[in-house]
């Protein structure tokens, strides 16, 4: 029983334009049994926006730090949280055994390597924004990831 699928090519341009405007990475749609998946591949950019739910995580952090070293009231006006860009699994070195990229005290250069997220098999470095001192490290090694979730300070 061969079924031949026609596509509809005009959809899929719609899919990807809305990709491009509201700057998902991938989107899904499907009416019946006909299913369209369109993807595109993360750029290796840092966005350092705060996150709301990372806030109850990182509470007791916030709490014990010197007043001097603790300028913002919570982590949602820290100006430096680096987040995860996409879902995947962050890895703090370069390979098992090797020293992580960086740690909490270090001080980094914008563009030097912060950590990596594997997502669908393809190992993303995450790169750094702007020149700092690495001030929390919110994640252990191999820990899963969501987007948006934060993954360091850098101050």
């Amino acid at each position: 029983m061969d079924q031949q699928v026609k596509i509809d090519s005009d959809a899929v341009r719609s899919l990807a334009e809305l990709l491009r405007e509201t700057d998902l990475t991938e989107i899904e749609y499907q009416v019946d049994t006909l299913r369209i998946k369109v993807s595109r591949s993360v750029q290796q950019t840092v966005v350092s926006v705060p996150l709301q739910s990372a806030i109850h995580e990182t509470a007791n952090v916030a709490a014990s730090a010197p007043a001097s070293e603790n300028k913002y009231n919570s982590l949602e006006n820290h100006p430096g949280v680096i987040e995860a860009q996409m879902v995947g699994t962050v890895y703090l070195s370069p390979g098992p055994g090797a020293n992580q990229f960086v740690s909490v005290g270090d001080r980094v250069s914008e563009g030097q390597t912060l950590f990596i997220i594997e997502a669908m098999k393809v190992m993303n470095m995450i790169k750094s924004p702007r020149s700092g001192t690495v001030k929390h490290i919110f994640v252990r090694d191999s820990q899963p990831v969501e987007y948006g979730d934060p993954v360091i300070i850098i101050d």
